[in-house]
Parts: structure tokens; C-alpha cells; sequence
């Protein structure tokens, strides 16, 4: 819901942490969530260590709702479950957090949700959704070659997404 926005960048930042470059995450250069490509393009020019190290929350707050948030109708979709779309919206893309939702309300999987899939999101209990949404999640990043590296913290955050998630519907 609307008033979602910010609890749930609060959190999302907190899994994301501060900046990382390490040599096998094929984001790269990174902080607060940021990859270094995706700040190049918010800007609209290239971007120095030193200032993708300066990134703050106040910084990339307005890049994550346009890019994220607003593409996975973060303000439509029922409380709980719009963190947990966004989070992997955040993590894996915008267009596979909407395609993975709209997987499991049974609609056209084409990436953009709509009225059609916020309808069908509303005909389904919210806890349900939220648990068969991490449950996909996590069985994606399983699939993932990169697992290996980074699956324990990749399941410590969809385990928690999934708990706040949960305590965000009731």
C-alpha cells in the first residue's frame, strides 16, 4: 500500500547493506542496493568509486520507488505483499518480480502488472501469496550458478522478507 514505501526501503537497505564489490557478484561495484550501472543511469553520466561509496538512503530513495516500487505497483498491492515484490524487484528485477506474481495468481505472465493482475492478486489471502511468493523465490535462487557464493545470505533475506512480510498482512 501507499504508505508502504518507506518501512519497506527501510528494509530493503538494511539486507542490501553498505557498499560491496566483490569479484563474483556480476552486479559489480554496489552500495546500499545500487549497482554502479544502474546510478550511471539515474544520473545520466558515469560515476567514481568515491561517489558510489557517498551513496545515502536520501540519495537512492527516489530511484528506488521510480525503478522498483512504482513498476511493481508497490501502491496498489495488499500490505506484506508489496515488500515482498519489492524486495525481489530490488534483488532480481522488476519485470521477474511481476512475472513470478502473476505466475502464481494464475494470469498472463508478461511482467507489467496491471488492473488484471492486481485483481487476481485480490482474490487470493494475502498470507497465502506471501508464503507461496518467498517459497518461489528462494527455489529460483537455488536454481542460480552463484548459489554456492551467495545462497546462505540469499536465504537469511528471504527468510526474512517472508517474517516481516507475514507480519505486515495481519
Amino acid at each position: 500500500m501507499k504508505e508502504n514505501f518507506h518501512p519497506a526501503l527501510a528494509h530493503v537497505l538494511i539486507s542490501e547493506g553498505g557498499y560491496v564489490h566483490h569479484k563474483l557478484d556480476p552486479g559489480g561495484m554496489t552500495n546500499l542496493g545500487v549497482t554502479k550501472a544502474v546510478w550511471e543511469e539515474w544520473v545520466g553520466r558515469e560515476s567514481s568509486e568515491k561517489e558510489m561509496r557517498s551513496l545515502t538512503p536520501e540519495m537512492v530513495a527516489p530511484l528506488y520507488r521510480r525503478k522498483y516500487w512504482d513498476k511493481i505497483q508497490g501502491d496498489n498491492l495488499p500490505d506484506g505483499l508489496d515488500y515482498a515484490v519489492f524486495d525481489l524487484a530490488v534483488n532480481s528485477g522488476p519485470g521477474r518480480a511481476a512475472k513470478f506474481l502473476q505466475e502464481l495468481v494464475g494470469v498472463k505472465a508478461d511482467g507489467s502488472i496491471g488492473p488484471m493482475t492486481l485483481t487476481a492478486v485480490n482474490n487470493k489471502p494475502t498470507d497465502e501469496l506471501v508464503k507461496a511468493y518467498n517459497a518461489k523465490r528462494q527455489a529460483f535462487l537455488e536454481s542460480l550458478p552463484t548459489f554456492a557464493t551467495f545462497g546462505k545470505g540469499w536465504s537469511t533475506r528471504v527468510a526474512g522478507v517472508n517474517t516481516e512480510a507475514l507480519a505486515m498482512t495481519a
